[in-house]
């Protein structure tokens, strides 16, 4: 078993990504692992002037569209593969932690398993200390498969978001986060797509309480007045966002690391007789981070990272 481990490095660097309005999507989250992707490839591959000191004549006449091998430009850890390799020594932020809000929303995919749940939460979090060198985080906002706000107005959307998901999972992953936050780890914890009458019952079975429920009003010209009269007398803020809910489907994942035009090139294509890794792949979960500096409302750094297993 190999755990693949992807990131976006800080996508703030990197300009920003042009989305249509109107529904959620994907893009600056699969856009921006493209690019860093490309980013590594060039990055780690050997100049041209070492191949004419090297006398292949053959190397430099290929296009620059021909991709490096992976193995230079990825790296592995035991059973962990780095896609692309990261260098931590560039990472942190330019100022003491102590100035910035620093916000994670974890996405636990369909393919997770709901016991390693907590783990997975660990582990994306490490990986957000790492990359902006903190110790403890302002706010994590668990977002759990199946779960969305559509309808044709905002009470169709509250009512179609009751069956939604599944409550006793959803119970069954907090008690990890509960530890989490009485550990000091994270200060604030939250949901996303919770309406008003799935919230009630979480609350009424957790004992840390969530502080935030962020939904996606897209389809609904406003927060539902349930979720409303709920989050204000249970003193719960609501956020609004345009994350994508189902976002790293397992064969968006396969196109990123493949052997296509828009591929990296790391999994195996028989089609095309390319090598590379060869096995069931499931992506596990995502992990979106932002640092903001809090006395101008800055976004400093912003990025992603992904874990998938793959069973070769």
């Amino acid at each position: 078993m190999t755990r693949l481990i992807l990131s976006t490095s800080n996508i703030m660097n990197g300009g920003s990504i042009i989305r249509k309005p109107g529904a959620a999507s994907n893009l600056e989250f699969t856009n921006s692992l493209r690019s860093n992707f490309l980013a590594a490839q060039q990055d780690y591959s050997p100049p041209l002037s070492a191949t004419k000191e090297n006398g292949n004549h053959s190397d430099i006449e290929k296009p620059s569209s021909v991709r490096p091998p992976s193995s230079v430009w990825t790296s592995r850890q035991g059973s962990d593969y780095y896609i692309p390799t990261i260098d931590w020594s560039l990472s942190g932020l330019s100022e003491e932690p102590s100035q910035y809000d620093v916000t994670v929303k974890l996405f636990y995919l369909p393919g997770a398993d709901v016991k390693d749940r907590g783990q997975y939460a660990k582990d994306a979090i490490q990986l957000v200390f790492k990359e902006l060198c903190v110790q403890s985080i302002d706010l994590l906002i668990v977002s759990f498969p199946g779960m969305s706000f559509e309808g044709d107005c905002e009470w169709v959307a509250d009512k179609k978001n009751s069956s939604q998901g599944n409550d006793d999972e959803e119970v069954a992953s907090w008690p990890v986060l509960e530890e989490l936050y009485n550990q000091g780890v994270v200060k604030k914890l939250g949901l996303a797509e919770f309406g008003s009458e799935k919230l009630s019952k979480f609350l009424s079975r957790v004992k840390v309480r969530p502080k935030v429920d962020q939904v996606n009003v897209k389809d609904c010209c406003n927060v539902p007045p349930p979720l409303s009269k709920l989050a204000k007398v249970e003193k719960i803020e609501l956020l609004v966002h345009n994350d994508c809910t189902d976002i790293l489907p397992s064969g968006t994942l396969r196109e990123l690391l493949g052997q296509g035009v828009k591929g990296a090139g790391v999994l195996s294509e028989s089609k095309r007789s390319l090598d590379g890794m060869k096995g069931d792949l499931t992506p596990k979960w995502v992990v979106k981070y932002t640092a903001v500096v809090r006395d101008r409302g800055v976004i400093e750094n912003k990025g992603y990272f992904a874990v998938a297993e793959l069973k070769e």
